[in-house]
């Protein structure tokens, strides 16, 4: 009963955050793409902690890339309204959801602090096959871890 309950409350609060419908199975994505995925949010992640703006813009969409024009403006962003993204004690994945035709990789994220969060990935299929961010939603779960 638990589970349940706990599963609808993480589908209502993806639909409030991401504006999608309710979470579907990902079994349209094959193994590949979710290693692809994973792989992707790893290095943009790594990315961010040795603080390579360059790299961590190229791993972004072509859309998130034309908003913010340059690697250094993407950066600013991040440090302004993601900066929990920057100083990662640990990071795991979770769900993969696939809302509305839209990926979302879900990963539990402990910030340098001991804070933990859930960062909400939207992934985006290039026309070349491979995947890239479009975007990370971050909602602190309030634990600290002691």
């Amino acid at each position: 009963m638990k589970r349940v309950l706990l599963r609808g409350l993480v589908a209502a609060l993806l639909v409030a955050l991401l504006g999608a419908a309710p979470p579907a199975a990902a079994e349209r994505l094959s193994d590949a793409d979710v290693v692809a995925i994973r792989s992707v949010i790893w290095q943009q992640l790594d990315a961010f902690r040795r603080d390579n703006a360059r790299a961590a813009f190229l791993l972004a969409s072509p859309q998130l890339r034309a908003e913010f024009k340059t690697p250094e403006a993407f950066m600013r962003d991040v440090r302004a309204s993601r900066a929990p993204l920057l100083r990662l004690s640990t990071a795991s994945f979770r769900a993969l959801w696939i809302l509305d035709h839209d990926v979302v990789q879900q990963v539990a994220l402990t910030d340098g602090n001991g804070v933990t969060w859930s960062a909400y990935y939207p992934m985006q299929r290039q026309k070349d096959g491979s995947w890239r961010t479009n975007g990370c939603r971050l909602v602190p779960t309030g634990l600290v871890r002691i």
